[in-house]
């Protein structure tokens, strides 16, 4: 009995060792073309290749950045981003689901708002800032406006979309069940459409913080826009690369913790496909 149960669990470590080697792999093979970036990002400043006064050393930019989170700096224009750009995204959130959802149910109203939307999904969103700080001033109300707009057609459009596009097989066979619409709806459609609100979620999220950042230039105190426009007026050029590097890598953070929730809500499709 004891060589039985000692068999699952040697196969069982086995199998984890064989996942973490799978995993390391993975990641080395995605890191090394960032490695090679950042090698040419040291090498070229220095051998003269472009001016390190307008393009310092990646060594300079990581130690700026190193500066700027000792300073506290950098915590507080971060900070201050992060809550414009999560207030505008939640409100997103609670207005573009819901109305995407009624919209893709009722053909009536799809047909009504189709040319609103078709308008408006055309607009870019910083032609608009003008119009956002003359009508809200240039206070904390219109950037997170204007990260409202830009956040809510990725996600209102995708909902739509993933209404309109669940498998008629699937309602068929629900309705075939004789069930009510509110549970086809809650049980069908809905499920359904996680992965392709999802992908509006994602556009969204980091549509967000691009938008931001643009406006928190035009008109601000604080956030990270504020913090690169800063250095570059002031030529403190390694502090503006390490503006952008924290954008960058907030763009990613982002990216990837939107794609873990989407993998949480999406388990019942990976499960049929496995």
């Amino acid at each position: 009995m004891e060589n039985i149960k000692a068999v699952p669990a040697t196969l069982q470590s086995r199998n984890i060792r064989i996942g973490w080697s799978i995993n390391f792999r993975r990641l080395l093979k995605q890191s090394i073309v960032l490695v090679l970036l950042a090698l040419l990002w040291e090498i070229a400043p220095s051998t003269g290749i472009v001016d390190p006064a307008f393009f310092p050393p990646f060594s300079d930019v990581i130690r700026a950045l190193w500066d700027l989170i000792l300073s506290g700096e950098l915590f507080h224009h971060f900070a201050a981003s992060m809550i414009r750009s999560l207030s505008g995204f939640s409100l997103a959130l609670l207005i573009a689901i819901p109305l995407g959802l009624a919209i893709g149910w009722y053909p009536l109203a799809r047909e009504l708002l189709n040319p609103v939307l078709e308008l408006f999904r055309n607009t870019a969103a910083l032609a608009l800032l003008p119009v956002f700080m003359l009508v809200l001033g240039i206070g904390e109300t219109s950037k997170i406006a204007i990260v409202l707009f830009a956040c809510t057609w990725p996600i209102l459009l995708n909902t739509i979309a993933a209404v309109g596009n669940v498998d008629p097989l699937l309602i068929k066979s629900a309705r075939s069940m004789n069930i009510s619409s509110f549970k086809l709806f809650l049980k069908v459609i809905l499920p359904a459409s996680v992965p392709t609100i999802f992908t509006g979620i994602r556009m969204a999220g980091t549509g967000a913080i691009l938008v931001l950042i643009a406006a928190e230039m035009v008109g601000a105190k604080e956030g990270l826009g504020y913090l690169i426009t800063y250095s570059q007026y002031n030529f403190q050029i390694p502090e503006m690369f390490a503006g952008i590097l924290t954008i960058a890598l907030l763009g990613l953070l982002i990216n990837q913790g939107l794609s873990v929730i989407e993998r949480k809500f999406s388990r019942w499709k990976q499960q049929v496909n496995s």
